[in-house]
Parts: structure tokens; sequence; C-alpha cells
């Protein structure tokens, strides 16, 4: 009796942290300017970079999970790709990107969705998560991601996921996450998947700062086998916005437009 109240509890609890966490990014994105937000990217030139590395068919199924207001959805569609799913906690995030898409929003699936909530209905060929994953801490919440990842990959599906490194920011939007290194992201999805490589980016944001993120790349494994993973060499790449922010528009927790501090 005793337990059954306290994983009530604890489902509550999760419950209610979701729903703050989804106020909180609703609020991001409903409040600041797009040129704000320190993540923003032109052109997502080293994810896309390594998606055409990839050579995968333009009829794959990919998922940008926390793809927010990204514009790496823009490439995908100019580049020819046909099933493209969206996915954030933040329908004002994905609002923003319908309206700058038009008429191409329709040839996108949109989900709203908190990421330990959802439940794909299909599987897909390239999962790619550009540091939404380092907003999960816990390790239960670590786990179930890569639990959902593993299930949701097709027998040769890649995952793509970026985060902050260990030289990156400790916050972001004023939230903590969890920063990773080569070592620590490869053990987190081993149990299902080879690390193909990594790549270490120097973002230099609008207001001028220099965050460093780690892609890894990593491959669906063959259920029984033993790791096995690439020893290719780590790459290092620079990525710069043409926007830049005045002083004036810089940076800060207060606008809600910041990413780190």
């Amino acid at each position: 009796m005793f337990i059954g109240f306290v994983e009530e509890l604890l489902v509550g609890n999760n419950k209610k942290n979701m729903s703050e966490i989804k106020k909180h990014w609703e609020e991001i994105y409903n409040k600041s300017n797009l040129n704000k937000h320190t993540w923003t990217q032109d052109i997502p030139e080293t994810t896309l970079s390594i998606i055409a590395s990839l050579n995968i068919n333009k009829d794959s199924h990919i998922i940008d999970v926390g793809g927010g207001d990204s514009t790496l959805v823009d490439s995908l569609l100019n580049l020819g790709y046909k099933n493209i799913t969206v996915l954030d906690i933040s329908e004002n995030a994905i609002n923003i990107t319908k309206n700058r898409l038009g008429d191409k929003s329709q040839q996108v699936k949109w989900i709203v969705s908190d990421i330990l909530e959802f439940v794909p209905q299909q599987q897909y060929d390239l999962w790619v998560d550009r540091a939404a994953f380092h907003f999960l801490r816990d390790e239960k919440s670590i786990k179930q991601y890569a639990n959902l990842v593993n299930t949701s990959l097709t027998k040769n599906g890649y995952l793509l996921i970026a985060t902050f490194s260990d030289t990156g920011p400790s916050k972001c939007s004023g939230l903590e996450v969890k920063q990773y290194n080569k070592e620590n992201l490869t053990k987190v999805f081993e149990s299902g998947f080879n690390r193909e490589y990594c790549v270490f980016e120097d973002h230099l944001t609008p207001a001028h700062t220099e965050q460093n993120f780690i892609y890894g790349l990593f491959k669906h494994r063959q259920e029984g086998l033993i790791p096995s993973h690439n020893l290719t060499e780590d790459r290092f790449v620079k990525c710069q916005n043409s926007i830049v922010l005045d002083s004036e528009t810089s940076c800060n927790i207060e606008n809600k437009g910041c990413c780190c501090d």
C-alpha cells in the first residue's frame, strides 16, 4: 500500500515537473526574438555534413528531436528529403517553424511532446537530437531516452546526437544540463549502438560567445553483438552565424532569450 502511494507520488511529481518544463519553453519561444537565441544557426552545416556522409535515401524517415525553431528542417526539405518529423515540447517553437516554412510545412509531420512521453507510431532511419538530450540529468530519464531511441530506430538506423561537451556551458536557457565527452556519451548508447565517430564544434553565438558541442554519430547494432566502435579520428570544426547581436540585444537570462550563462 505504501509502495503504491510512493509510486503515485513520483508519477505525480514527474508530471508536474514536465508541465513546468513545457511552460518554461513555451515562454521562451513566446517572448523572445529568434536572433537572441544563442543556439541559432543560419545553416546547421555540421549536422548537414554528417547526414550527407550517411548517403541515406531521400525517402528515409528522419526525426528531429527538440527541433524547435531550428532551420534543419528547412535544409532537409531543400535537399529533397521527403519523410521528416519534427518533435518539440514547445508548440510555440513549432509554430514559429511552420510559419517560416509556409506551404512547405505541410510536407512535415509535427509532434508536440515531451520526449519522455513520446510514443512513436513508426520506426525511423535517422534520429537527430541537437541539444535536447542534455537536459536529461537523472539516470532514470537518460536510460529511458536511450531505450526509446533503441526501439525507435530501424535495424541499420543512425543516431546523431549533439550535447554540450565537458568544456561547454553547464546551463542552457536557465536550466542545468549534463555535459558529455566521447567516453560517457558512448557509454549511454552502446547497449544498442556502435559509435561511428565524433565531431567537436566550437559554436560562435550571435553574442560572440563560444560554446563547445560534441556530436556523436552512432549506428544501430544487431541485437546480441558486442560493441564495436569505429576508430575514425574525431573531427574539430567551427561554426559562426551571420546574425550578430549588439549590446542592447545581447544574450541574458532575464529576456528569456539566453541559452547559456
